[in-house]
């Protein structure tokens, strides 16, 4: 593909803002398509793990992002009443990773990858449908209300519901509610002291993680109907679930209001797709492999993705041949964790916590064992920002 090919990325998210800074490090020329009228990320908050952040070094912003780090100390898994079903601490995953774990806004993410590209590369406030995927002999079509664009390559980084990946397998049934729904809020606390915990209960869950800025981000889970809504507000729908659990989970929910929480349901692709390309056409993130939040690996599949997309970028089918055995997989890891911390009989949570206690006891908390065979992952190329740098100084 020579240098002065085209790629236009549908979806100004965190994976196609991450295959749009990689591609034009490459040498493209990059054209972000996001029909949301700015770059706000829907959502609150991500974890990114060592596997990312490794990626993240490709491009450069690794070492900038792994400042943000904020987790200090012990932390681990909890019951509703505060009991320790397992402790661990951000040494000890550094250890067994190489790396830390990095709580941040998904805001402060994008800004970063944002600032990367060139002023024109993102078209904000603009609706795309591929038109055509090309093939070795025609370049990919992509239409917009402003004409239409001809690629080299197109990136489908549209999400979840992606419309390119229903122009691409028609047939497909796309993604199917996860039987759960989630609620995010990043606010400030003060004067609050807490250990980052995750905390299971019957068929709910909640977590509290401080945040590099002094806020801190607050989430949990519960099994519901799929497209419900609280009869008031989503604030007191909270207070109904966990008002009663352990501190902080209370001073949290008497600080937040209505409009900081964030509610949404849960969808995964349940059948992986056939292929993670056609002709031109390269899907990523959500749009190729959404999964359950209960890895917390949706954004750091969706940052890897991105990098292993920029190195295969004249090869497709080594793109597919390269992704999809690795996020099958744990996107299938991801819906048998979410079964488990979504337990709702009361035996069965019981035999969960001190199977989960009995573990804990022998060697690494489970945590950290959940993140075995993922954290580990390096990128299938030297960074090309270490390269650069080294050879800016020779």
């Amino acid at each position: 593909m020579p240098q002065s090919s085209h790629a236009v990325v549908v979806g100004g998210g965190i994976g196609g803002l991450t295959a749009a800074v990689a591609l034009h490090r490459c040498g493209m020329r990059v054209t972000v398509l996001e029909r949301a009228p700015a770059l706000a990320p829907v959502g609150a908050a991500l974890s990114l793990a060592p596997n990312s952040l490794r990626a993240l070094d490709v491009i450069g912003l690794g070492d900038e992002i792994r400042g943000l780090a904020a987790w200090q100390g012990d932390g681990g898994m909890r019951t509703p009443g505060g009991r320790w079903l397992a402790r661990t601490s951000a040494e000890a995953a550094a250890e067994r990773f190489g790396g830390p774990l990095v709580l941040l806004t998904r805001a402060t993410l994008v800004d970063r990858l944002a600032a990367q590209l060139p002023p024109d590369a993102v078209r904000t406030g603009v609706r795309a449908a591929l038109a055509d995927p090309g093939d070795t002999h025609r370049p990919a079509r992509v239409t917009t209300a402003d004409g239409d664009l001809e690629a080299d390559l197109v990136v489908g980084a549209d999400g979840i519901h992606s419309a390119v990946r229903r122009a691409l397998f028609p047939d497909h049934p796309g993604p199917l509610y996860s039987g759960f729904t989630t609620w995010r809020l990043v606010l400030p606390v003060p004067g609050v002291e807490f250990a980052s915990h995750e905390t299971w209960g019957r068929g709910r869950l909640w977590g509290t993680h401080p945040l590099k800025d002094g806020r801190l981000y607050a989430y949990a889970a519960a099994t519901a109907p799929a497209g419900g809504r609280a009869p008031d507000d989503e604030r007191a729908e909270l207070l109904r679930l966990y008002g009663d659990w352990h501190d902080p989970i209370p001073a949290v929910l008497a600080a937040a209001r209505a409009e900081d929480v964030l509610r949404h349901d849960v969808h995964h692709i349940a059948r992986p797709l056939p292929a993670y390309h056609r002709g031109r056409v390269a899907l990523l993130g959500d749009a190729a492999h959404a999964m359950p939040p209960s890895l917390g690996q949706g954004g750091n599949q969706a940052i890897e993705d991105a990098i292993v997309l920029a190195h295969h970028r004249a090869d497709l089918a080594a793109y597919t041949a390269a992704r999809r055995p690795r996020t099958t997989a744990i996107a299938r890891r991801a819906v048998r964790a979410a079964r488990l911390s979504m337990a709702g009989g009361r035996t069965a949570v019981a035999v969960r916590d001190a199977l989960i206690t009995a573990v804990s006891r022998t060697g690494p908390a489970l945590f950290l064992r959940g993140f075995d065979g993922i954290a580990d992952w390096r990128p299938p190329q030297a960074p090309y920002a270490a390269v650069q740098a080294g050879a800016d100084t020779q």
